[in-house]
């Protein structure tokens, strides 16, 4: 009979699976902050073979050698990250009833996959140089490599957030006076939520452009230029870039208080979504501290490293609390128990 509850398709909550997932959602982290370190500090191409280093799992010096280190650290994490992954979308097929659930156990599997890849390709491809650009094919693939990252971050939180407890069993829907449904949220948060996730991530997206076509320090003082103003005198790829980044910081600093605030007001938001809201606060002054502590220390790598990891910490909370706000219209008419 145990085996016959385990196979059965239910939108149940199962605590083996709302664990998993979550240590899937912490490991990614690993996974990202390793890989940050090592664009920061340029060890990219540490090895010039994949899927092995320097033909081995197990590379000689690899622990005493920064460079080697954070590279085939990263390797190694995002195998693991793989494994997870193909796990949790076995799992989520084997076992949930929620189609749009199941696809995205498969979809965080094929993201995973295309990763792998691209990581892969970008050593292989180092050399092949591109014409008309200062960046070979290798080194291009980074920026898909990191967008794509980002990505990944939500679609594991969105999995995370929808096989937990709190998700499966509070109900989706409140009732008004007149005992009939209504919408938890207010059209408003709902689109603001939508508005501040989608910022976020075009600001990672920048940000992507940005690090990998070394354009950090193209406007290397803040918060005015060199030439003593706000925009710069003259303009490149680079300086664009970075000047679109600063631009999208002033821009989410607007959004995202704005958004906080509307979750405080709301009638319907808990105290775990104001608790959110509240954090979600503190990461963005941390942010934009160290992307500020960023230009001021000539990119120091522990600097960017730090502002990469808090930035997809943003991205996560954001795309959280928008996923549970959301929350009614994704889980309406399914079976909870």
């Amino acid at each position: 009979m145990a085996s016959n509850s385990y196979t059965t398709r239910t939108s149940a909550y199962r605590p083996a699976l709302a664990w998993f997932s979550l240590l899937g959602s912490v490991w990614v982290f690993g996974v990202v902050t390793l890989g940050a370190f090592t664009t920061s500090i340029g060890a990219g191409m540490a090895f010039p073979d994949w899927p092995l280093s320097n033909g081995s799992l197990n590379p000689e010096g690899w622990l005493t050698n920064i460079a080697m280190f954070a590279e085939h650290s990263h390797r190694l994490f995002g195998s693991v990250m793989g494994m997870i992954s193909i796990v949790l979308a076995f799992s989520l097929w084997k076992t949930e009833s929620r189609r749009w659930l199941r696809n995205l156990g498969w979809t965080a599997l094929l993201i995973v996959i295309i990763q792998g890849i691209l990581g892969g390709k970008r050593v292989l491809l180092d050399s092949i140089e591109v014409p008309g650009f200062e960046m070979s094919l290798g080194q291009m693939l980074r920026i898909p490599h990191g967008v794509l990252a980002q990505m990944f971050v939500c679609v594991l939180f969105a999995i995370t957030v929808s096989v937990s407890r709190r998700w499966i069993t509070v109900p989706e829907t409140s009732q008004t006076d007149g005992g009939e449904s209504s919408s938890v949220f207010s059209t408003g948060l709902r689109r603001l939520s939508l508005a501040a996730t989608a910022l976020v991530w075009v600001q990672l997206v920048v940000a992507a452009v940005m690090r990998h076509n070394q354009a950090g320090l193209a406007i290397p003082t803040f918060p005015l230029t060199p030439e003593g103003g706000l925009v710069p005198s003259t303009w490149d790829f680079r300086v664009g870039i970075h000047f679109t980044h600063r631009f999208m910081a002033m821009v989410l600093s607007c959004i995202l208080p704005c958004l906080i605030i509307s979750v405080w007001r709301s009638p319907a938001a808990t105290r775990g979504y104001k608790q959110s809201a509240g954090i979600l606060l503190g990461l963005l002054v941390l942010q934009v501290s160290l992307g500020i502590g960023s230009v001021w220390s000539g990119r120091d790598p522990y600097y960017t490293t730090a502002h990469v990891i808090v930035g997809a910490c943003l991205l996560a909370l954001t795309f959280a609390l928008t996923w549970w706000i959301h929350r009614d219209a994704l889980a309406g008419g399914e079976t909870t128990k």
